[in-house]
């Protein structure tokens, strides 16, 4: 055990068992850890890290910013704050009375959006089974894993689970009680699931008949990562309500929660608050993020390179590739992700084990070519050895 990790073990909360690496530094999509190893990242932080490590934009805005104007409480505002709201109403193409609210991540976006549904006067709230919303008590009512759930409960609210992508189901569970549907237009803890067609239009469909907000956490799926701005606009639903996160600063902590048309006006003064959110620095970030990635090309990067990933990770040990973009889900034959993402790490490459058979994949939009290149020549050995580790 590294002298690192044994500092971790004595001084920070175990809530995330052992850290696999001790990380030093990293570039693009490339971080390297404490003994100088390389590894080709292929998680981004959880699909954060949207520009890589370091990336000179990202650096520029933060520092530029950080040496204008840093924090300034909510009393104020500042150009960076209302030019990330404008920017982020225009890609969503938001409906006359929209309006932000920025967090600092994605489960304090979900607190804010349940607070705005209950502004609606009712408090019922449906998700889907394999959800994941956040750890925030609100948050964590929506988020269906019961290992992540149980230990805490009982949770606020009532909220009704659906199996994901079951119209039928999602029919008889909204009612004239329901506040909000809240569904991920691709679930991403679940392994990168995508639902049928037509199932996000008979979302908008059931809660628009009973007078319910339509809720689209977009925090893993949006701002690029499926090779789209919002993974939910191919459907050409309009929701009532969007939340963001991860992707949006490229590192830098920034959350949103988008209310589009009427819903931008649930909340007044007084029904919510934060000390960090909407902060100059961490605004700075999104916009630089926002701009490299349209300067850049990498939408059109994200859609060329996850193809070409997809199809080459294609393998008798893998049952089901999916995704859009560089958001790739695989399913294996059987229940070896650990030992796939163990293989990968020994073959110098970062991916995530989010079930015990599938494999998430979400690296940074920077991913070069070849790069996705190594890790294809690499795929059938990291399979082989995880298949013989299981078996040995």
């Amino acid at each position: 055990m590294s002298t690192t990790l044994e500092r971790y073990s004595e001084s920070v909360m175990n809530t995330f068992g052992t850290p696999r690496l001790v990380l030093a530094r990293g570039r693009g999509a490339e971080v390297w850890d404490e003994d100088g190893c390389r590894y080709v990242d292929l998680l981004g932080g959880i699909a954060v890290n949207a520009l890589g490590h370091a990336h000179p934009a990202l650096l520029a805005a933060v520092t530029e910013q950080l040496g204008t104007l840093g924090h300034i409480s909510n009393f104020f505002t500042s150009g960076p704050q209302v030019e990330l709201a404008e920017r982020l109403l225009a890609l969503l193409d938001a409906p006359d009375g929209g309006r932000v609210f920025l967090t600092n991540s994605g489960t304090e976006a979900n607190e804010a959006a349940i607070k705005l549904s209950r502004r609606t006067g009712r408090t019922h709230l449906v998700a889907a089974a394999g959800a994941f919303h956040g750890r925030t008590m609100g948050a964590l009512a929506l988020t269906s894993k019961a290992a992540y759930r149980e230990p805490f409960e009982p949770l606020p609210g009532h909220v009704t689970f659906v199996p994901y992508g079951d119209e039928a189901a999602l029919e008889a569970a909204v009612t004239e009680e329901t506040a909000a549907v809240v569904l991920e237009p691709i679930q991403g803890e679940a392994g990168v699931v995508s639902p049928p067609d037509g199932y996000l239009a008979a979302a908008r469909r059931i809660t628009s008949a009973h007078g319910a907000l339509l809720w689209f956490d977009e925090i893993q799926s949006g701002m690029g990562r499926t090779g789209a701005w919002l993974a939910h606009t191919a459907s050409g639903v309009t929701p009532d309500v969007v939340t963001l996160a991860k992707g949006l600063g490229g590192g830098f902590p920034i959350g949103a929660c988008i209310g589009l048309g009427e819903a931008g006006r649930l909340l007044g003064p007084g029904n919510h608050g934060t000390t960090f959110g909407g902060n100059p620095v961490a605004c700075a970030a999104a916009l630089a993020v926002l701009d490299t990635v349209e300067k850049e090309g990498l939408l059109a990067h994200a859609t060329e390179l996850g193809e070409t990933l997809r199809r080459g990770l294609a393998h008798a040990h893998v049952t089901e590739v999916r995704g859009a973009g560089l958001f790739i889900g695989l399913s294996l034959s059987e229940p070896r992700a650990t030992a796939v993402a163990r293989a990968a790490m020994d073959a110098g490459f970062i991916v995530n084990d989010c079930a015990p058979d599938r494999i998430r994949m979400a690296p940074p939009l920077v991913l070069t070519d070849e790069q996705g290149q190594e890790l294809l020549a690499a795929w059938p050995g990291i399979l082989a050895a995880a298949y013989e580790e299981e078996t040995a």
